[in-house]
């Protein structure tokens, strides 16, 4: 069976870098993902493409199962935040063979996006500039869309973009509207304190606002875990600094990492690069490894880390569970590589946990630690 897999993820490979990916790179990339969500919305409709998208891209394997406190994992592989934005894709997610999905970021009030262009492909550095700037439909047009799933969904906030949220009370408060609409809605929490598109990016990098945050929302009550994202620009005295605090309050772990700002970056490529915006994919690869490393190191592996970042194959996969991810993420290696990218990398990891001697994927966190 892995065999016929691998065949089929190869025939889907070589189809869209040769032949679908050129037709798409000659579109603005905004349009080829706004379209690419309404289809993926319109095939979530039905029983039949569901049934046809499990059998083009779903792979199951046993040793890829993970309980992570009261949440399961068919497979570590998730779909990173920034994509789904508006939760309208979660009926045809799971048959991308997803282990889970991440929806938004969602804010308080709805967001109309940053003006002028938002995404632009970087394709020598096989990465994108977002500069979307947390454009979303808002928290509360958003909570109806967002149902039970057969894989967990997590819910990413962050504070709305504009003058309302420009100091820290004001930002806390338009989390804590966020958080308690949906504190009975979705698997998981993430707070996006490091989105580098909008406004006061970096308000609660600051060890005190931050705590004020963290503070405010677990007064609110939830059953739901909830993980901090991390910045790849956070120096490592800052990243201490966010983990020391974080580590105070029941959070569940960390996700590392976000996008780069960085144009200094010596994995930017392109000639032609917007001076707004983050960074994705092979751009942030290695500073997202550096930081997973720095925080399963400072809190000796006792809390999750989902890694995200650069990850464009079962080997960078495998990378970064060695580094201390229990969990992944991916967008941009999706764009690049095509959908069946989720099946290749979890076929590739089972092959290469098996090889190394692991009965499951827990046994390998943080392999290059030791």
């Amino acid at each position: 069976m892995p065999t016929l897999i691998h065949l089929r993820n190869q025939i889907l490979h070589f189809g869209y870098v040769l032949l679908i990916k050129p037709i798409l790179f000659r579109f603005n990339p905004e349009f080829v993902h706004d379209r690419t969500v309404g289809l993926g919305h319109w095939l979530g409709k039905f029983g039949v493409t569901r049934f046809l998208g499990r059998l083009l891209f779903s792979y199951a394997d046993p040793t890829l199962r993970q309980q992570i406190g009261n949440l399961y994992f068919k497979n570590p592989v998730g779909l990173a935040a920034g994509f789904d934005k508006n939760s309208q894709m979660l009926n045809w997610l799971p048959a991308l063979g997803f282990g889970f999905i991440e929806v938004g970021s969602l804010t308080a009030k709805p967001g109309s996006g940053n003006p002028g262009q938002h995404l632009w492909r970087l394709p020598k550095s096989k990465g994108l500039a977002v500069n979307f700037g947390l454009k979303n439909d808002g928290v509360e047009a958003i909570k109806p869309r967002i149902k039970k799933n057969i894989i967990p969904v997590g819910t990413n906030l962050a504070f709305t973009n504009d003058a309302s949220t420009s100091t820290v009370p004001l930002a806390i408060a338009d989390f804590a509207y966020s958080f308690s609409a949906l504190a009975d809605t979705g698997d998981y929490f993430t707070l996006n304190i490091s989105c580098p598109n909008q406004t006061n990016d970096r308000l609660f990098w600051d060890p005190v606002a931050l705590d004020q945050l963290l503070a405010r929302l677990f007064a609110i009550t939830t059953t739901k875990p909830v993980f901090i994202k991390i910045s790849p620009d956070m120096t490592p005295d800052i990243i201490d600094e966010v983990v020391a605090v974080a580590t105070r309050y029941p959070i569940a772990g960390f996700i590392i990492s976000n996008l780069t700002k960085d144009r200094n970056n010596p994995r930017v490529l392109d000639q032609s690069v917007p001076p707004v915006g983050g960074m994705s994919g092979k751009v942030v690869a290695e500073l997202a490894d550096r930081a997973i490393a720095q925080v399963y190191k400072k809190t000796g592996g006792q809390y999750t880390i989902i890694g995200c970042g650069g990850i464009f194959s079962a080997t960078d996969a495998y990378h970064k569970i060695g580094l201390g991810a229990s969990l992944l993420q991916l967008v941009t290696g999706l764009v690049f590589e095509g959908p069946q990218l989720v099946s290749e990398i979890n076929l590739g990891l089972a092959k290469l946990l098996r090889q190394n001697g692991y009965k499951n994927i827990q046994e390998a966190v943080g392999w290059k630690g030791r």
